[in-house]
């Protein structure tokens, strides 16, 4: 009885939502009863998961029944129907400024399955995606992709311009690569606001928080990167609750669903806006710790907020999985160790989230970071930056120019003893405006040596950085590091 209610419910949605033809006046036990499930693959990706576990999901337009999910046929295993993870939902506007307000609009299924062991490929719908490798050897990272509309801050990047959002030829170009592993650090979706009147460089743009906005910010550019290798994802600012976290839990997060954790309703932000970390295993050795930083704040916390326990608690979790490898990436939308624009490039300022500084101290007085990180991994300021230390800090990376709205004018050069934080003297350091994204390399030889090569949008080569455990030397492409 329970499922017949789900349909009807769903049907219904369709009808009224979706515009879906012949529904009007036919029971809906009668409209499903016969019919064999019919579904059109918008997207097929995998996300990487804890350890070595990994998701298929498919994002369908299904047409009858509403709630059927496709098959997979796993290579070297049996036929399997996909479970659903996320029925459609209309779901209504949080209370946005009223020119931002409108329903969120998901008239799609999102479906999963876990990866089997010894599984080789995955067929959907006559698509096909390779297993998740064991033995990972390149990585491709990227970070804030979306185009940038706000209302609010009267931004409105040149959406349909590939060159004023490259992230489509972006995401091409590092699909060329083959990678073994794709990174996003966060911020998938921008257009929050309808695009101004008279305005060419975004006529036509969806906006809000459903679907369309996600397919045209995200997974239409991101198809052949998306087809290419598995995906990690780092939560941004961008997904909190209020704003694109929807999306977030139905597409991205590899938990199980729930519906407290939906960001449905706002009653639940406090709970739903934070997620425990996880570690991936790459090697081994090696192993990237993911961190949701999404409410992070540009302001120190007191030990009394709520938000200061919660990132207290998940960073104990995070020492503590950073102790299982000798090798360890920490990986966080927010930097902790960066370089930001000041009013001119050559006045460059501390670029560090302020919250998040608060808060690790409190384990790490001088390091911030566990003393197992190698390398920390961020997005947030839409730049390039690899930065290495005189002091024991681990490199910091910061990868945030993969399509959004840069950020500012930076220095190809740091003045003398600059701080990154007190104590965190540079001592080497790169950086560039222009868009593109990265990959990382394995070295062979000793654990922990890995070669970052930071790619222009067509995939030229702009800067070679050696990594070895904390220590990085970065020079420009053609130059040996």
């Amino acid at each position: 009885m329970q499922v017949l209610k789900i349909k009807a419910v769903i049907s219904a949605m369709a009808c009224g939502l979706l515009l879906v033809s012949g529904c009007t006046g036919l029971p809906v036990t009668t409209a499903v009863a016969n019919a064999s499930p019919v579904a059109a693959l918008v997207a097929l990706y995998t996300v990487q998961a804890d350890g070595q576990r990994a998701v298929l999901r498919a994002i369908t337009r299904q047409t009858i029944p509403p709630s059927s999910c496709p098959s997979v046929v796993w290579a070297g295993g049996p036929q399997q129907l996909m479970a659903v993870r996320a029925l459609p939902a209309n779901v209504p506007a949080r209370g946005q400024a009223p020119y931002d307000s409108k329903a969120a609009l998901f008239d799609v299924l999102t479906c999963e399955a876990t990866w089997p062991a010894g599984a080789s490929s995955a067929q959907v719908a006559g698509q096909t995606l390779a297993a998740p490798k064991a033995d990972i050897q390149r990585i491709v990272v990227i970070a804030d992709t979306g185009c940038r509309m706000k209302g609010s801050e009267n931004a409105f990047q040149d959406c349909n311009d590939p060159v004023a959002w490259p992230f489509a030829q972006v995401a091409q170009s590092a699909a060329l690569t083959k990678p073994d592993l794709v990174i996003h650090i966060g911020d998938m979706h921008y257009r929050e606001s309808p695009c101004p009147p008279g305005n060419a460089g975004c006529a036509g743009s969806p906006w809000g928080y459903g679907f369309d906005a996600w397919q045209a910010d995200f997974f239409a550019p991101a198809k052949p990167l998306l087809a290419a290798a598995p995906w990690v994802f780092v939560r941004g600012n961008h997904e909190i609750c209020a704003r694109a976290g929807q999306g977030w839990f139905r597409f991205a997060d590899t938990q199980a669903w729930q519906a407290e954790r939906s960001c449905n309703d706002p009653a639940n932000d406090n709970d739903a806006d934070f997620s425990n970390p996880y570690a991936v295993q790459i090697t081994p050795d090696t192993q990237f710790i993911v961190f949701d930083s999404a409410k992070a704040s540009g302001k120190p916390y007191t030990e009394k907020d709520a938000a200061f326990g919660k990132y207290k608690a998940n960073l104990q979790l995070s020492d503590a999985l950073s102790a299982l490898k000798p090798h360890n990436f920490f990986m966080s939308h927010h930097p902790l160790l960066a370089v930001a624009s000041g009013k001119k490039a050559q006045d460059p300022l501390p670029g560090g989230t302020v919250g998040l500084q608060s808060v690790f101290k409190t384990n790490h007085p001088l390091r911030l970071f566990a003393p197992q990180i190698d390398v920390a991994m961020h997005g947030h300021i839409h730049v390039f930056e690899a930065l290495a230390f005189k002091s024991a800090h681990p490199t910091s990376l910061v990868l945030g120019n993969s399509g959004s709205a840069n950020d500012g004018n930076l220095p190809t050069r740091l003045p003398a003893g600059f701080e990154a934080y007190p104590g965190a003297v540079v001592e080497d350091y790169v950086a560039t405006t222009a868009y593109g994204f990265a990959t990382l390399d394995r070295q062979t030889g000793e654990p922990g040596q890995w070669l970052m090569t930071a790619f222009n949008v067509q995939g030229t080569p702009l800067f070679k950085c050696a990594i070895t455990g904390s220590k990085t030397k970065c020079t420009k492409a053609g130059v040996e590091p």
